[in-house]
């Protein structure tokens, strides 16, 4: 079954108003950028409303053949930054690297390279075509043939994963054989050992796979490659790990949560400060919660689910 007649299944649409609509898909997207958290602009592509609802049943009819790595932390069911962070958390030495400009370095060429090597499922041109204009947004409306992926797209992080999947096998076997703990949460990846100097070269290794896998498509910010030990503070995907191996807030973020809760005790936050500490809370409890309780007890007048209520009642 071809993809249009699959998703005009899917969908409840005829196979003409599905071929009509991918006509210019990669064109429907709404383009803005939002600040970085350190410095720059991140741009972001978020597709119309049906486009979503197009991506979505790709996803749901095609999952099963995009194989992803068991490295792969990031966008999988039942894993979290909690689960990442865990991988690495009885390990001294670490190591953490970032991928430059992620999502949108991963484009239709890549991604059909990955496929004819991974999945090795041959498809006409023009299935190829179709599929191309469900996944990948047009981020220069004069040259049709630039296609990458957005980071709106809710279709974006699985085929993400699966582009990056003989990557992280590449990776992890290699890692394995060195007594290396891999994971991978979307662009941030992580290098864990209990053995000293191992990690160091592990760079070199990563610029020659990623040459081996795209050539010179996917790259490493290296300003963001950091090296650290029980001897300095360790994170992971934003979880702090204490030199015990356990997982923590940080210092930092409960200093932060403590003053949100107090001024919130104090009737001195708006709606969205509220919403932000109901967000941080549920973040809290997932990765420290005797924080939590600690508050609790501080605190006694202190309700989280009233907290939450009154979030709920003013959206």
């Amino acid at each position: 079954m071809s993809i249009v007649t699959a998703l005009a299944k899917k969908l409840n649409k005829s196979e003409y108003e599905v071929s009509s609509f991918l006509l210019d898909a990669p064109k429907k997207y709404k383009v803005y950028s939002i600040p970085k958290r350190k410095h720059g602009h991140r741009v972001i592509a978020q597709p119309s409303k049906e486009l979503k609802s197009y991506q979505r049943a790709f996803i749901e009819l095609s999952s099963s053949s995009f194989p992803i790595h068991d490295s792969a932390k990031a966008y999988i069911k039942g894993i979290g930054i909690r689960e990442n962070a865990l991988l690495h958390s009885k390990n001294s030495y670490l190591l953490k690297m970032d991928f430059e400009n992620f999502f949108n370095s991963i484009n239709k060429e890549l991604f059909w390279r990955v496929w004819d090597s991974v999945v090795r499922k041959p498809l006409s041109d023009s299935e190829r075509r179709n599929i191309d204009k469900i996944i990948f947004w047009q981020p220069n409306k004069k040259n049709r043939k630039k296609l990458v992926l957005s980071i709106g797209a809710p279709s974006s992080p699985m085929i993400s994963n699966f582009c990056m999947y003989e990557f992280d096998s590449l990776i992890a076997d290699l890692c394995f054989e060195h007594g290396i703990n891999y994971s991978r949460y979307a662009d941030d990846i992580t290098f864990s050992t209990n053995v000293k100097d191992v990690l160091f070269d592990i760079p070199k290794i990563v610029q020659s796979v990623l040459k081996k896998c795209f050539g010179m498509r996917m790259t490493i910010n290296h300003s963001k490659t950091a090296f650290s030990s029980r001897a300095h503070n360790r994170h992971v995907t934003g979880v702090t790990i204490s030199n015990d191996g356990q997982l923590s807030l940080g210092r930092k973020r409960k200093r932060y949560i403590k003053h949100l809760v107090y001024q919130y005790l104090q009737g001195n936050l708006d709606l969205s400060d509220i919403n932000y500490l109901k967000g941080i809370i549920s973040f809290a409890n997932h990765i420290e919660s005797g924080f939590l309780q600690s508050l609790k007890n501080k605190h006694p007048q202190l309700d989280f689910n009233k907290l939450f209520e009154a979030v709920n009642e003013q959206k």
